[in-house]
């Protein structure tokens, strides 16, 4: 385009470019035949022709040059059509002739002058500034093609044929699995990926059913063991070898299977195979019994266990997702025939120990397969319920008989009692073994409480009850219903009665009387009067194991040290669980009675081995009992203290007196007992010496002058006292009752050899025989010995004569030989039991009028049932008994038999 004519616009310098812009041009000048004609488009706009300026052409590097502002102003434009704003003349080979570009055509050539040179363009083709504007028209870029999608498919498809005839044959090499790739991808782009797939198909489907499921067939014959090895063997070479074609196809099945209704390749893999080799019943069935197979050899042990192979096998079914339909039911069968069939030997082969112990294995076993071989857990909760119904729920009867649960218990074996609970607690039948617990103790505690040999009896009943506190603690687990018959089996057995030679024709309950004098032997003693097989130290001997602590329901660390008890925490333990053992006597009457007997020898004799230990025991008899029980024993206490308060007074009051000397005399001490809390006891003849009897006379004045009216009844026969004796190796001091005292003094200033007939020393003590006898018998007959009796004998005759022991000798200076009068008669016995008998008795009548007061009229079964429960905390009569009370009361007027078998009540 010419410039119109003009004054010469300035020519402006060129800027240089900035140094960070990325596009840089050449700073080639062009030549002036190379320099376009530039037109303005105001001058487009116009239609006319702006005046020539003289305008220098700027480098491509440089920015577009500003006219001068100068410049005249133009006459008006003239306005410009829109067809005609973009139309542009052409000498190109891309124009049409009629001056319009057709850019569908194809690139035109390239003239050389338009290629770059060091970076910069020659030439612009297309463009021509000497032929003005151009027409630019835009036409549909598509073109259509002549590709043919279907051949490629046939090229493709042939390729891949190929690799996959080499991948059946297991090979790897002769294909380019990222060739073929790519050609699977554009065909899945050319939209060939279904028939692709339905090829696919076809070929891995002929594959399987020709290469694998013939070779398959030809082994149905075999063994199901072999059977499944090769079944397994071709199911691991599929695997392998869809993993070479999923990652050929992978294209078609992540953009193509993916998002259809078609199986994905790894659906496909597994689905292929089970529906041409799994799903044919000639294989079927061995595939399963084979598997099946293996688990009942590993279980019999008669055949060859392959676990690898079962393994393998699991892991097969699970990929075919034909685990639960096929292998779990046929597994679940085969177990429940094996477990009937070896549950029914074992319980009949087997002792119930040996079976407990084979079915823990068992169960054990079973789940430590599912464990190992990844079962699901519908299998093992299956197979467990299975093993339980039959080897534990179906031997219920066998499991929790008497003979099998008294073997047990005689042999003291904790452990095979807790396996048993155990495995009976897994279908929560633990608590069926009570019947059986309860019989064998109940059979156990009777055997003791009626056993001939007494004298051991609560040793044997608390060395049962610990026993049985430890078995109901660890083997039973503390069960509530277990413990519950513990308790109600004691009960029982120790309130059984039997008139006998033991109880003197009554029904006195013997186990309270045998309790009453075990403690009496524990007050007495301490600590050294408990059996070694009771203590603390000695546990293990009863429970057959060490107890241990349990923190947390894991067993503390065994100690091996012996437990160190303080001895009067000892005694308390002992006396807890003496304790415990009389909470399940009904009848307290028997009890009451001879530990107040026992407790008056202890206090008048001084021999209690604590005062604190006679005091507890006390507080736990009122915690228990209440305190009318206790009322009596606790007078007896504060009687001892006021006796020992009454002879402070009198000692000073002789210490007040002229003339008297400490020491001279006889040292007397007198405790003042209530009648009507202590214990009656008989009064016995005695002559005391002259001495003894002047101090009791000036006591008895002493006393009566400070308490006017009331008498003093001497019982000689608790007293005892200490006296002085000298023996060829040294003086002694011995404790003896008074009844020892009396018979020794006969011997006084007598010689070693001077003789003593029986019957003079019957005549000087004024005693009765039998007490002459039994004192006699003690000095002479016992372990220690300062008499000696003519002729030696364990009896004592009435022609029987005696001599002091010039030998006699004892480690101690002090030697007490009143044991004997520590010890209850035969005839105090039972004088006992006949007086607690006759309270029962009278305390059954007394019952019985209370409640015939009350309820005026009554049936007789109501009144022998209400009878019952008035008198059980003191002992309950027998049937016949409360029979005979009740005719009692008939022949005393207190009621009468009305009609209908009732009793009517008089006022």
């Amino acid at each position: 385009m010419k410039p119109a004519s003009g004054p010469q616009s300035a020519k402006p310098e060129p800027k240089p470019s900035p140094p960070d812009r990325k596009r840089k041009r050449s700073n080639r000048q062009p030549s002036s035949e190379d320099t376009p004609k530039q037109q303005t488009l105001q001058s487009l706009f116009a239609g006319q022709q702006k005046p020539h300026v003289n305008t220098a052409v700027a480098s491509p590097s440089s920015k577009r040059q500003r006219q001068d502002s100068r410049q005249p102003p133009s006459t008006p434009p003239r306005t410009l059509a829109t067809s005609d704003m973009y139309t542009f003349s052409s000498r190109s080979p891309m124009s049409n002739g009629n001056g319009v570009i057709d850019l569908t055509n194809g690139s035109p050539q390239t003239s050389p002058q338009s290629k770059r040179v060091n970076g910069a363009m020659k030439g612009r083709s297309g463009i021509n500034p000497h032929t003005g504007a151009k027409k630019l028209v835009v036409k549909n870029l598509k073109t259509n093609t002549t590709w043919d999608s279907k051949a490629y498919l046939e090229k493709i498809w042939g390729q891949l044929d190929e690799a996959l005839s080499i991948i059946f044959k297991d090979g790897h090499d002769g294909f380019s699995k990222e060739d073929l790739y790519r050609g699977v991808e554009n065909v899945c782009r050319q939209g060939g990926a279904s028939t692709l797939f339905s090829r696919l198909q076809s070929r891995c489907a002929d594959h399987v059913e020709r290469d694998m499921f013939d070779g398959l067939k030809e082994k149905v014959n075999t063994d199901s063991v072999t059977l499944l090895k090769a079944v397994i063997a071709e199911w691991v070479r599929w695997k392998e070898q869809m993993v070479t074609i999923r990652a050929i196809f992978f294209f078609l099945d992540r953009s193509y299977l993916l998002s259809s209704s078609k199986p994905t390749l790894s659906e496909f893999t597994p689905d292929l195979f089970r529906g041409i080799v799994f799903n044919d019943k000639r294989l079927q069935d061995p595939i399963i019994a084979g598997t099946c197979a293996l688990v009942a050899a590993d279980r019999t042990r008669l055949a060859r266990y392959d676990a690898a192979v079962f393994k393998q096998a699991v892991d097969m079914f699970h990929e075919l997702s034909i685990y639960t339909s096929y292998f779990e039911p046929s597994f679940l069968a085969q177990t429940q025939t094996y477990i009937a069939d070896y549950s029914v030997d074992m319980i009949v082969e087997k002792s119930v120990a040996e079976y407990v112990a084979l079915a823990n294995e068992t169960i054990a076993k079973e789940m430590s397969r599912c464990e190992d071989f990844a079962l699901d857990a519908s299998t093992r909760r299956d197979l467990l319920s299975l093993l339980e119904d039959h080897l534990i729920e179906q031997k219920e009867t066998d499991l929790t008989e008497y003979e099998a649960l008294a073997s047990m218990l005689d042999n003291n074996a904790t452990a095979d009692i807790t396996a048993l609970y155990a495995l009976l607690t897994r279908r929560r039948l633990g608590s069926k073994l009570r019947p059986s617990f309860e019989k064998w103790v109940n059979e156990t505690g009777t055997s003791i409480v009626f056993a001939n040999d007494a004298d051991d009896m609560i040793i044997h009943l608390l060395s049962l009850k610990r026993r049985m506190d430890f078995t109901w603690q660890t083997c039973f687990q503390r069960d509530e219903a277990i413990g519950h018959g513990l308790r109600e089996s004691f009960a029982i057995f120790m309130n059984k009665t039997k008139k006998g030679e033991a109880t003197w024709g009554t029904d006195n309950t013997k186990v309270g009387e045998m309790i009453a004098k075990y403690v009496d032997q524990l007050l007495r003693g301490g600590v050294k009067a408990i059996p070694d097989v009771l203590t603390a130290r000695r546990a293990s001997s009863i429970t057959g194991q060490r107890p241990s602590i349990v923190a947390n329901g894991q067993p503390a660390e065994e100690d091996n040290e012996d437990v160190e008890v303080d001895e009067d925490e000892e005694v308390n333990i002992q006396l807890d669980q003496v304790l415990d053992l009389f909470r399940f006597v009904q009848g307290k009457a028997v009890f009451e009675a001879f530990y107040k007997k026992d407790l008056a020898r202890r206090l008048l004799m001084g021999r209690s081995a604590s005062a604190d230990a006679e005091r507890s025991m006390l507080a736990r008899l009122k915690t228990e009992c209440g305190s009318g029980f206790t009322q009596n024993l606790e007078q007896m206490f504060k009687d001892v203290e006021l006796a020992r308060e009454e002879m402070q007074s009198y000692k000073q009051r002789l210490e007040d007196r002229i003339g008297y000397e400490k020491g001279r005399n006889v040292d007397l001490s007198v405790n003042i007992l209530s009648a009507a809390a202590w214990p009656s006891y008989p009064d016995i003849p005695v002559i005391i010496p002259a001495n003894v009897k002047r101090a009791i006379d000036d006591f008895e004045l002493h006393y009566k002058s400070k308490h006017s009216g009331r008498k003093l009844d001497w019982k000689h026969a608790l007293a005892h006292c200490q006296m002085r004796a000298t023996f060829n190796k040294g003086p002694k001091e011995l404790v003896v009752s008074s009844f020892q005292a009396i018979v020794l003094l006969q011997f006084h200033n007598l010689s070693y050899d001077e003789h003593l007939s029986y019957q003079h020393i019957l005549s000087e003590t004024g005693l009765p025989e039998p007490e002459v006898k039994r004192t006699l018998q003690s000095l002479a007959c016992a372990k220690l010995r300062p008499l000696i009796k003519h002729p030696k004998g364990k009896e004592v005759n009435e022609t029987d004569t005696f001599t002091v022991n010039p030998s006699f000798e004892h480690p101690k200076y002090r030697v007490k030989i009143n044991q004997v009068q520590l010890k209850e008669t035969k005839q105090e016995n039972r004088e006992t039991h006949i007086r607690v008998a006759e309270d029962r008795g009278f305390e059954c009548q007394a019952a019985i009028v209370r409640i015939l007061k009350s309820r005026k009229t009554i049936s007789h079964q109501e009144l022998v049932a209400e009878v019952i429960k008035a008198t059980m905390s003191r002992g309950v009569l027998g049937m016949a008994d409360i029979k005979k009370n009740i005719d009692r009361l008939i022949e005393k007027d207190y009621m009468e038999r009305g009609e209908g078998n009732m009793y009517d009540y008089i006022a």
